[in-house]
């Protein structure tokens, strides 16, 4: 039994119910936890709430909360009421966003941006606490107030979402989990020793840190749509979304590939992104194919030493048969 998240694409749905509705889908397959992400569309936090009162036991977090969105405060606050409104199923998602988005949309410099999540990790323990909250830092210094609501024994955990050695090394020091993305087996392994080291020098076992890396999965006896439509997700990710994506993938062993296509998406070709990038690496950060092939390769991903379960991520371009397909493939990896 491998244990699987599924990441809700909040992009492909026209209304919240819509949305809870493939929540409830997840649940029904058999998956641990359900999860979206946010950036200039909903505020997922009530959506979240919404699934939270259209299910019953699947785990339910956020992929991930940006520390430039909101006062540390804030984001402790609001994990609590997520704390009481999903009866506890609740996990809280952090990571450090991008220029784009803290400077773009929510009007901070992205100045420091480990620092800042250290200390948003920091103060959100402060409020867990309870009492006054009082925290100086190089970033924040809050206090005299306290969180008014009850404080619950076992407050949401708190996940991390990073790529380099120093972002997991914090993941692994201060946080309870670890979110990964576009990493390969190989890769994969190698920045674990990073979170391990960070759970060391934190003084914490690393065995008890949640690691949930996001793969995008397309299963189809329509093989050839099914890589086509998920290479596609995976170049543009590569090329054109932002540098943090690219540069990882870079230094796994893919300097080469991502140059090429770095340089289509100059020219906006999006056709040559896709072509530069090869099966090679296409199946060694996702899992597009057939049902079986789908399956083998979440199985692979779950195997790597120290992963707790793995996020299914579609691919923009996916029907919702194509992701109900899907589904069902891996529904039988939860039974």
């Amino acid at each position: 039994m491998t244990d699987l998240d599924l990441v809700l694409m909040t992009r492909d749905h026209d209304s919240v119910d819509s949305v809870a509705q493939q929540a409830v889908r997840a649940e029904n397959h058999g998956f641990s936890h359900v999860t979206m992400g946010e950036t200039t569309g909903w505020n997922i936090l009530p959506v979240l709430t919404v699934i939270a009162e259209r299910t019953e036991d699947i785990g339910i977090t956020d992929d991930v909360l940006s520390p430039y969105s909101r006062a540390p405060t804030v984001v402790g606050q609001s994990a609590l009421t997520m704390h009481d409104v999903t009866d506890g199923r609740f996990r809280l998602g952090l990571g450090t966003s991008s220029p784009a988005i803290a400077e773009g949309w929510h009007a901070q410099s992205f100045d420091r941006p480990l620092r800042r999540l250290r200390e948003t990790i920091d103060v959100i323990r402060e409020v867990y606490a309870g009492g006054d909250v009082d925290y100086d830092g190089e970033i924040f210094d809050v206090g005299g107030l306290s969180y008014e609501g009850t404080v619950p024994d076992d407050p949401p955990a708190v996940d991390v979402a990073a790529l380099g050695p120093k972002a997991a090394e914090l993941a692994g020091r201060f946080a309870d989990g670890w979110i990964p993305q576009l990493f390969t087996h190989d890769g994969l392994a190698d920045r674990m020793a990073d979170l391990h080291r960070g759970a060391e020098l934190g003084d914490r076992d690393p065995s008890a840190l949640r690691v949930s890396p996001i793969v995008r999965c397309y299963a189809s006896e329509d093989r050839e749509r099914a890589r086509s439509t998920v290479r596609q997700m995976v170049a543009f990710l590569l090329g054109a979304y932002g540098p943090f994506y690219g540069d990882s993938v870079a230094e796994q062993g893919y300097e080469a590939e991502v140059e090429e296509i770095r340089g289509a998406w100059e020219e906006r070709d999006t056709a040559a992104m896709a072509e530069a990038l090869p099966d090679e690496l296409l199946d060694a950060v996702a899992a597009a194919g057939t049902p079986d092939e789908v399956r083998e390769r979440v199985e692979q991903f779950a195997a790597v030493d120290g992963v707790s379960a793995v996020r299914v991520g579609f691919a923009s371009g996916m029907t919702q048969e194509a992701k109900e397909t899907t589904l069902d493939a891996l529904g039988e990896l939860t039974g």
